[in-house]
């Protein structure tokens, strides 16, 4: 019988990094699958670029979520490089991470569909915001855990730059919630905060310091 508790079974992070990729590689593809073709009939033929021009909640949504998960997805090779091993307990918060991001293509179906209704644009945007701040959980969750008393990062990252990366990944969980509640006074507010939070990680992450 194993007994071996999650603290101590370790492995490498080779299968992690590749699972992972995948699930970020489907996630992102289905963004696309939202985006229907209009269909015209009849007289209806020549108004085809119209049609397509109405299809613009669907291209931000789509944009929106795809920069969003194509961030995640480059940070994810980032901070790969940080852990050195991997147990039990790590695969399952980062199986909650990445079922985040699967689940990331539904509200931004909902935000492409009802954005522009003036009375369910409110709701859609607290259900984007909400499934937003799902995987920020989960990522701030793995690194939280691999990262007190370094229990699956590199030892000589200094410590200083471990509490720059957890206070960074702190405050966007605390700007993500900042979002949802906005969203229940303010829908255009708490789009843009979501907005400003990708424009943000669009920068280049910072450069590891150690010991």
């Amino acid at each position: 019988m194993n007994t071996s508790s999650p603290e101590t079974v370790a492995c490498p992070t080779q299968r992690i990094e590749a699972f992972s990729d995948g699930v970020f590689a489907i996630a992102i593809t289905l963004l696309i699958l939202e985006i229907k073709v209009p269909h015209l009939h009849g007289d209806e033929a020549g108004q085809l670029g119209g049609a397509l021009l109405r299809l613009w909640p669907s291209y931000v949504a789509y944009l929106l979520s795809f920069v969003m998960i194509g961030i995640y997805w480059a940070n994810h090779h980032y901070i790969f490089r940080f852990y050195r091993r991997t147990n039990h307990l790590f695969n399952l918060l980062n199986a909650f991470f990445l079922m985040c991001i699967a689940f990331l293509p539904f509200p931004t179906a909902v935000l492409a569909e009802y954005i522009a209704d003036p009375q369910a644009g409110h709701t859609a945007i607290r259900f984007y915001a909400l499934g937003l701040l799902l995987p920020a959980v989960g990522w701030f969750a793995i690194w939280l855990y691999a990262s007190t008393g370094y229990r699956l990062i590199d030892p000589r990252l200094s410590p200083s730059f471990v509490n720059s990366l957890t206070r960074q990944y702190l405050l966007s969980n605390l700007l993500y919630v900042i979002a949802v509640a906005a969203s229940w006074w303010n829908g255009r507010v708490s789009l843009a905060i979501c907005v400003g939070l990708t424009l943000l990680y669009l920068g280049p992450p910072k450069e590891p310091g150690y010991r």
